[in-house]
């Protein structure tokens, strides 16, 4: 007979945290199923904690039958008697059963999985409870090991687990380090990690300054938006709101000291800390400094920005392998182009203007177009198929031909629109001309007034000459 489980189940259930009514379920569930396999399906069997002896009682249910055929489901009128003077026939009558400990070392076995899934179903719940309202917070642990490449963080009650593809690129953790990391995602699982950690996360990043300055946690300044290149760049977009607060100022501290512990904790990431403002074209220039800008045009409805630098900014405000404007880009959530004042200067003219016009042409394709040669749309029109398809590798055979035809009606219709001006032009030249050949109405009376006009100014030019 199972003996003395009310002290395991309160030890359990104080060390662990379980609910005890969880543990007593999982018992009974346990010896259940061991007394099926033990006695067979067929057997109507209870099993019941009695928590006054704490112990496990076992219980089958029989018919009351006169004859006996079948002695798993049947007991007879006079042995019923015995159990229960009132029993009558067809009742349904329990007794217990005295050989809960007989079970067999299979079924003894079958019970112990029962009851060890029980606990961890139990302890994974305790676990989800315990950590779901920290999820979006910072984790601190201990490394405890690594597998396939993955970091497993001892938190003290449970492991967490800190994927490849979260960790930082230059990993410099070992064994029993201590780590801070972001909690991604709390699982309610059993059968894989419950606490998901990330060091690449944009979110830890802005958790980091909100613990580090308070006028973040305390609301006077707000982060708008951060970005990240892991281990390499970062850009955080902040605001104040209060006008006697520097927001960029608040964040670097007293000799960068705030902005240098996170730093620190980054690895060596460079953060660069940019003043959001409403005005795209004012925030665009914040976020690419230092670099200077020359002009911005933006475009509301297509989230695009044209920003033109000078042709010496120009590398300042692309960065290494496009990193700064790469990283500007997702902290306005904008599409930006950036151009030297040359390559601006190129894209005004004429020609170039004339491939934009092409339908299905926008300033990316204008561009690979006007750097390999076809400087305007009657270039285009003069081409083949496959010379634009090398360019434009998004394109096919179809895609081309449509382009060329749409190039010819695109210089038909400036050739018309030349013609008419041109028509125009000889027409008030024509008018002007027979205008000037058409005798006057009065020519006697003009004339006398000219040829008078004339003596006049001349008299006048005289006496000015004497005089």
């Amino acid at each position: 007979m199972i003996t003395d489980l009310k002290r395991i189940i309160d030890q359990i259930s104080r060390d662990k945290g379980f609910d005890k009514k969880l543990l007593i379920e999982a018992i009974e569930e346990a010896v259940y199923s061991a007394a099926n396999k033990r006695y067979g399906q067929r057997r109507d069997i209870e099993v019941r904690f009695n928590e006054e002896f704490g112990e496990i009682e076992l219980f089958q249910f029989r018919t009351v039958v006169e004859h006996v055929e079948d002695e798993q489901t049947q007991v007879g009128l006079e042995e019923a008697k015995r159990l229960d003077p009132d029993v009558e026939l067809n009742d349904e009558l329990g007794s217990k059963m005295d050989n809960v400990a007989d079970l067999g070392r299979i079924a003894a076995q079958s019970a112990k999985q029962v009851i060890i899934q029980k606990m961890k179903d139990a302890e994974s719940n305790v676990i989800y409870e315990m950590y779901k309202d920290r999820q979006g917070d910072i984790i601190n642990g201990i490394v405890q090991r690594f597998e396939r490449g993955n970091m497993i963080v001892n938190l003290g009650r449970t492991d967490a687990i800190l994927p490849k593809g979260e960790q930082m690129p230059r990993r410099s953790f070992r064994q029993g380090d201590r780590i801070r990391a972001y909690l991604l995602e709390v699982r309610q699982s059993v059968h894989e990690p419950q606490l998901i950690l990330s060091r690449k996360s944009d979110d830890f990043l802005i958790k980091l300054f909100t613990v580090e300055v308070p006028e973040i946690s305390e609301g006077i300044v707000k982060i708008i938006k951060a970005c990240r290149e892991p281990g390499a760049r970062a850009k955080i977009a902040v605001l104040s709101t209060e006008p006697d607060v520097d927001p960029v100022g608040a964040c670097v501290g007293m000799k960068g000291s705030r902005v240098q512990n996170v730093v620190q904790e980054l690895q060596g990431e460079k953060i660069d800390i940019v003043p959001w403002s409403p005005d795209p074209a004012k925030y665009v220039s914040n976020a690419l400094a230092p670099a200077q800008i020359s002009l911005v045009i933006v475009e509301e409805d297509k989230k695009t920005m044209l920003v033109v630098v000078p042709d010496d900014q120009l590398s300042l405000a692309i960065g290494r392998g496009g990193q700064n404007v790469r990283l500007a880009s997702h902290l306005l959530g904008w599409r930006i182009d950036v151009k030297s004042e040359d390559k601006y200067n190129s894209m005004t003219e004429e020609g170039f203007q004339s491939l934009i016009a092409l339908p299905g042409i926008d300033n990316q394709s204008a561009e690979k177009l006007y750097d390999s040669g076809f400087a305007s749309a009657r270039d285009i029109a003069e081409s083949t198929a496959d010379e634009l398809c090398e360019i434009l590798v998004d394109y096919d055979e179809e895609k081309a031909v449509v382009l060329i035809s749409a190039a010819n009606k695109f210089l038909a219709e400036q050739e018309a629109v030349n013609d008419a001006v041109d028509d125009k032009s000889t027409e008030q030249a024509d008018d002007s001309s027979t205008a000037e050949k058409q005798e006057p109405d009065q020519p006697v009376l003009e004339g006398e007034a000219a040829v008078g006009q004339t003596e006049t100014e001349v008299d006048d030019n005289s006496q000015d000459g004497n005089g």
